[in-house]
């Protein structure tokens, strides 16, 4: 028989997996220290090989060890409940009963349960009515807007608009709301079965150039000039001023006078080099004030000026300065009465300072009566900018549309230049959507404004034209109209 210690005990490991009891008995019978290592290293593999471990499994309970040390089984993370929500729990509790059970907390633990595939039922396009009416739900229609579609070529437009309303259908001519639209609308909209955006977007026709074709440019935006230039011209019937202010409202002022200030604004943007856009919007911004509001003639001035600051800010780069605009007007008027007035005008505008002049469709229209020239004819251009400007200073010119206007001075620049030909061809009358005979009243108009502009007092625009930059287009006469030109 082997001999031992007698100071000390006989300790026989247990054959079983530690425990923190078995490990307090061991120590209190004086057990050696290694064996808490063995237990900490094995419940650290068994954590590390699953986080959800179930009680400890005490696979040999009669196993020989300390006597008077009671084993209990305990399972970890269902008694830590104060860390878990209860859905988790349960979800824990579930997978540690049956790992191959489908989980029904699967939306709230998406770690613990797999995703699961949702199919999605398409319902047929008749069934909307059906679950329309199933729900209950009202459909309310405060306006109709009928806007019926037509294909021209390969491009889905709208060509017909008709508004049906009675605010709209009793809108004055006159009176100034841009969330109306006048009734000019229909009629503009129904003029031949092609209809506008047929009739400006795609053509047919062999005669008819595309001046649309070049998209290197990008400033030329060709693929959408069609759609600006509709709305353009929609937008044209809804921002236009009265036609007829200076007998309703205005009592102090008369049309000479307003010729006085358009013709003394030209000088000033020549005198500050502002673009042409910036004169057409402020003598628009002029009259679309008159339209309704009274003004004393002392004051006729001070809004030309604000209007020509207000259109500054709108399209220069550099606009002028309040002070520079004081100090061209003599310090008539001081730097308060100009921001005063620039608040009035920006009220009654609503701040909507975006609107089509007759420059804007003038632009556009010469690019199609110049796609007749092999080479781009500068006088044709000059001669054209200079009649629409003469229109500046007329104001009986209020009652035709600015792209009528910017149509009559192509129109009659192409006959003052050559009076071999036709002047209104397939292309610019595709572009324009205006045919010859459309435009006879304001061409004879704007010929007999041509006429009379040599002995009229107000030569700005005149002596502007007249210098050799412009290629002295001012000193031509518009030759005789011809009956059979409409």
């Amino acid at each position: 028989m082997k001999k031992t210690n007698p100071g000390t005990a006989t300790v026989r490991e247990p054959t079983a997996r530690m425990t923190r009891a078995r490990a307090a008995a061991f120590r209190a019978s004086g057990g050696t220290t290694h064996l808490e290592t063995v237990k900490q290293e094995n419940l650290k593999q068994t954590l590390s090989k699953n986080s959800k471990r179930a009680a400890l499994d005490e696979a040999n309970n009669n196993a020989p060890g300390t006597a008077g040390v009671q084993l209990k089984r305990r399972a970890v993370l269902k008694d830590v409940t104060n860390v878990f929500c209860d859905s988790y729990k349960n979800c824990l509790v579930a997978a540690k009963k049956n790992s191959t059970r489908s989980k029904k907390n699967s939306a709230n633990v998406s770690k613990v349960v797999p995703a699961v595939a949702v199919q999605v039922q398409h319902m047929p396009a008749d069934s909307t009515l059906q679950v329309a009416q199933g729900t209950g739900r009202t459909v309310i229609k405060s306006r109709e807007v009928e806007r019926p579609m037509k294909f021209e070529g390969n491009m889905l437009c709208q060509t017909e608009i008709s508004v049906k309303g009675s605010a709209i259908d009793n809108l004055q001519p006159g009176k100034h709301n841009p969330d109306q639209v006048p009734s000019q609308l229909q009629s503009f909209s129904k003029r031949d079965e092609v209809g506008l955006c047929g009739k400006l977007m795609i053509s047919i026709d062999p005669d008819v150039a595309d001046i649309d074709s070049n998209h290197k440019d990008s400033q030329l935006c060709s693929l959408y000039a069609p759609d600006i230039y509709i709305n353009l011209r929609v937008v044209e019937l809804t921002r236009r001023p009265s036609t007829n202010f200076m007998e309703s409202i205005q009592r102090d002022i008369s049309q000479s006078m307003r010729g006085i200030l358009v013709d003394w604004l030209v000088e000033v943007s020549e005198e500050y080099k502002l673009v042409p856009d910036t004169l057409y919007l402020t003598v628009h911004f002029v009259d679309l004030f008159l339209s309704q509001n009274y003004i004393e003639r002392q004051k006729l001035q001070l809004l030309g000026i604000t209007c020509m600051l207000i259109a500054s800010k709108y399209e220069e780069i550099c606009a002028p300065r309040v002070e520079e605009l004081c100090f061209i007007t003599d310090n008539t008027y001081t730097r308060e009465e100009v921001l005063k007035m620039e608040r009035e005008v920006l009220n009654y505008l609503c701040f909507r300072l975006s609107a089509p002049t007759t420059k804007t469709f003038l632009r556009r229209f010469l690019r199609a009566a110049q796609a007749s020239y092999k080479t781009p004819c500068i006088e044709l251009e000059f001669l054209a900018n200079y009649l629409a400007e003469l229109t500046l200073l007329d104001y009986e010119f209020l009652k035709f549309l600015p792209s009528i206007t910017a149509a009559s001075a192509v129109f009659l620049a192409r006959w003052t230049l050559d009076q071999s030909g036709h002047p209104w061809n397939a292309t610019v009358a595709h572009y324009t959507n205006y045919k010859a005979s459309d435009l006879k009243t304001a061409v004879h108009a704007l010929r007999d404004l041509h006429l009379n502009a040599k002995g009229c007092p107000l030569n700005a625009i005149r002596a502007k034209y007249k210098q050799e930059k412009y290629k002295s287009v001012a000193a031509l006469s518009s030759p005789e109209l011809l009956q059979t030109l409409f």
